[in-house]
């Protein structure tokens, strides 16, 4: 198994065509209150600006952290360049983030501490709100549907959805045995890597604090494949 960095965050970003948001994103992660950690932005074969955007913000950031660009030559999708950054990620802890929502400053923080609380437990995810405009992001409506305790793994036993994928923060040792999510779900990738968590019997639980903020507009993936922003 991969000797993964003790206390160390990986932070993986996948991103398709996110020149609009992935400056805010990133400068999100750079106001963590948690200090050790590393970013691995995944550049999925973007055909706008993404690229040249992150590439000046590594520049110019002066960042706390170490962030890691790394360019595929082709579009692998969603789960591929998810699964390519976990594979790069050093850290005992990997954590999700999307590129076009932002972190609470004390996301990282409150889900380590979740975990070292709670050593039988291996992913936590967390509540979130909903914005248009960064400036306003903390007046958006939270999210409703998210399940806790013992709920969760009813729900999902149920053939329901109750955890926000971009809020998840794991044990890097669970994808050292486990893998990634599955290329063969196009657009339920993160329903089935939290199904693999509970059929391997592992614990998960959300937050009820709001440590995410999940940006709405018309380009997000989500939309793509259910409308809404309940598929995150």
């Amino acid at each position: 198994m991969k000797e993964r960095k003790e206390g160390l965050v990986s932070v993986v970003i996948p991103c398709y065509n996110a020149a609009p948001f992935i400056e805010d994103c990133l400068d999100g992660l750079k106001s963590q209150t948690y200090e050790k950690t590393e970013v691995i932005l995944i550049n999925d074969a973007s055909t706008d600006h993404t690229q040249k955007i992150a590439e000046k913000w590594i520049k110019n950031s002066k960042a706390p952290f170490q962030t890691i660009l790394c360019n595929l030559p082709v579009n692998a999708g969603f789960a591929g360049a998810l699964t390519v950054g976990y594979f790069m990620s050093s850290g005992e802890y990997i954590a999700v983030n999307d590129a076009d929502d932002i972190s609470h400053p004390q996301r990282f923080e409150k889900q380590v501490d979740f975990l070292l609380k709670n050593p039988d437990y291996d992913l936590i995810g967390s509540n979130y709100q909903v914005f248009y405009d960064p400036k306003l992001k903390e007046g958006g409506q939270k999210s409703n549907w998210l399940k806790y305790g013992d709920s969760i793994r009813k729900c999902y036993g149920e053939g329901g959805h109750c955890v926000s994928h971009g809020t998840i923060l794991f044990r890097g040792k669970v994808f050292d045995m486990f893998g990634g999510p599955t290329r063969r779900i196009d657009g339920a990738e993160d329903y089935e890597f939290i199904v693999k968590f509970l059929n391997a019997k592992l614990k998960i639980e959300n937050l009820k604090d709001v440590l995410y903020y999940y940006r709405d507009h018309d380009q997000q993936r989500s939309k793509t494949f259910y409308g809404g922003e309940k598929s995150e």
